[in-house]
């Protein structure tokens, strides 16, 4: 009869051997989906942080200019329909500019909304992982 080594018969890996190096694989998989996780999650706030400057920076930009347009706008049918009182001008001008930036805002908010927060396809593998993992009841 021939002896056992701690390599298992004849140089064959045992069976222990061979569990133990697929719960390394195992783990080490669920280390590398881990990775995968943390680096979409870190793309998902860049750009989401991505979009809430540009929506910022736009808003800013767009007030200043807006209210020296709409300055000029209410002058403007001021002089062009004098029967129109100076309040009434910039009701008109004002409801007008209210409509647009409503509009700009909820483009940017559907933006936001477009970005996903975790990719599908990396949550299933994860849950997947974490069932291999997870001893059976």
């Amino acid at each position: 009869m021939s002896t056992t080594t701690s390599s298992g018969i004849n140089g064959n890996p045992s069976v222990t051997e061979l569990v133990s190096g697929i719960v390394g694989d195992v783990q080490d998989l669920g280390m590398q989906h881990l990775a995968l996780f943390r680096h979409e999650v870190k793309e998902d706030v860049r750009k989401a942080s991505d979009a809430v400057s540009s929506l910022a920076i736009g808003l800013a930009v767009a007030q200043v200019g807006g209210l020296l347009f709409c300055l000029m706008l209410v002058h403007l049918l001021s002089t062009l329909a004098p029967n129109l009182s100076l309040w009434l001008c910039f009701g008109i001008v004002g409801s007008v500019v209210v409509g647009l930036g409503a509009i700009a805002v909820m483009n940017g908010m559907k933006k936001l909304k477009s970005i996903e927060t975790l990719s599908t396809q990396t949550a299933q593998m994860i849950k997947d992982d974490a069932k291999w993992l997870t001893p059976p009841k």
